[in-house]
């Protein structure tokens, strides 16, 4: 699996919960993070070249855990790819299900945001309900800083939550996979009355469900591995990595060809 950083972390954790035997690999492509406000051609050659070292090193199925990498990149990767690819949208049916309101808000990158994908997640699930969009810059550096409870995080927060709220919105999606490291600020910030859906849980249970269909899922009792690589500086990204994971682990640089852009 891979992320434009670590954010990606907050689906792994859905998927260690929905998948204790498997062995995870998992790419922090921290050093062109943030692909909120990159082109569309920049992140397919990206997702492309982190997909090839993860197929070279056996996996199974892919997780594309970035909500933007989706959008831009993942029918490319599906055509070409010898293996199942699950992606990232934002949880557009399930909080145009949830608002009592009839209005809600949509916290994501200007990438996703703008994408022909979110489009027609909004023509098909969104007709029946007023949905506000608010682009997030900021956030992911945020998160990579390991920046998730600070005054510099919360008045960010507030800054794009505060709108949203006022215009009535009660269900906010979180679009991105490094927004629910956020999520108690947002909570804090938008009050007990408003409802915050990401799409963490429901993709851990579409990969088991896959893995399961193809016959590949790992069996027990032996619990699964983790490995942590990054196009990034090990060094600084590595102590957040574990303030995110809630738990130091190894992280190692990506072989230099793959690394760049």
């Amino acid at each position: 699996m891979f992320d434009s950083g670590l954010g990606g972390l907050s689906v792994l954790r859905e998927l260690r919960a929905q998948l204790p035997h498997e062995d995870f690999l998992y790419v922090a492509d921290s050093g062109h993070v943030p692909y909120g406000e990159k082109s569309d051609a920049f992140i397919r050659a990206r997702t492309l070249a982190i997909a090839g070292f993860l197929l070279e090193r056996r996996a199974k199925l892919l997780v594309v855990a970035c909500n933007t990498a989706t959008a831009a990149a993942v029918r490319e990767l599906r055509a070409g790819c010898p293996v199942p690819v699950v992606g990232m949208e934002p949880a557009v049916k399930p909080a145009a299900a949830a608002t009592r309101s009839g209005t809600v808000g949509v916290l994501a990158t200007t990438g996703t945001l703008a994408s022909a994908k979110f489009a027609a997640l909004l023509a098909r699930f969104g007709r029946d309900v007023r949905v506000l969009t608010e682009p997030c810059p900021g956030w992911v550096d945020l998160v990579e800083r390991g920046d998730c409870s600070g005054p510099a995080a919360r008045a960010a927060v507030a800054r794009h939550v505060e709108p949203l709220l006022a215009q009535g919105a009660d269900t906010l999606i979180l679009g991105c996979t490094h927004y629910p490291f956020l999520k108690p600020l947002i909570a804090e910030v938008a009050g007990p009355g408003v409802a915050l859906i990401d799409t963490g849980a429901a993709v851990a249970r579409h990969t088991r469900a896959v893995l399961t269909a193809e016959g590949r899922l790992a069996p027990g009792p032996r619990p699964g591995s983790e490995a942590f690589f990054t196009s990034g500086e090990p060094a600084r990204l590595g102590p957040v990595l574990a303030r995110l994971r809630g738990t130091a682990a190894r992280l190692d640089a990506l072989p230099a060809a793959v690394a760049r852009a």
